[in-house]
């Protein structure tokens, strides 16, 4: 930690792990060669937390922004801290994914699909673990109520109703 020049609000640096890389319907994490040993047993679970920088909206404007259109939700406007925009303060962005393959050796995660653009920085995996990941009674904002609950459920959802994501 470190503090900025310009306040004596405490600055911290984050280094990329790795890069996300989607081309042509291919999707993978490619992880820096010296955080490659950290990839061992992560094979053991079936999904990731992963953690990366929406580095096209690391920009004094787009981390300005405080409140927005929920473009899923028409007339619908509510504070980035209520929606996983890209845009923030900190633009951390946060995927769990299940993972088809782990090379350790190569540092090559293969993916079905991830949410970020090719050549997002990664910032940190964490493997996917149900007592500490999921809750059995939450609640979400009226916007999501149709919205199925289960990830796998997903593909179904948006094939039959029109979503717009944003992004």
């Amino acid at each position: 930690m470190s503090t900025s020049n310009n306040s004596n609000q405490p600055t911290y640096e984050l280094h990329p792990i790795g890069y996300v890389r989607a081309a042509g319907g291919s999707f993978r994490l490619e992880i820096i060669e010296p955080y490659r040993p950290a990839l061992k047993e992560l094979a053991q679970f079936s999904h990731a937390l992963i953690f990366w920088w929406a580095d096209q909206h690391d920009n004094p404007k787009d981390r300005a922004i405080a409140i927005t259109q929920l473009p899923y939700a028409p007339g619908v406007e509510a504070g980035v801290f209520a929606c996983r925009a890209p845009y923030r303060p900190n633009p951390i962005a946060l995927t769990t994914m299940f993972m088809l393959d782990v090379d350790v050796k190569n540092g090559i995660v293969h993916l079905p699909w991830i949410d970020a653009a090719d050549g997002t920085p990664l910032l940190d995996l964490k493997p996917y673990i149900p007592i500490s990941d999921r809750i059995r009674d939450v609640r979400v904002a009226e916007w999501f109520a149709d919205w199925p609950q289960w990830m796998e459920d997903a593909g179904e959802f948006f094939a039959k109703n029109e979503v717009n994501l944003g992004g």
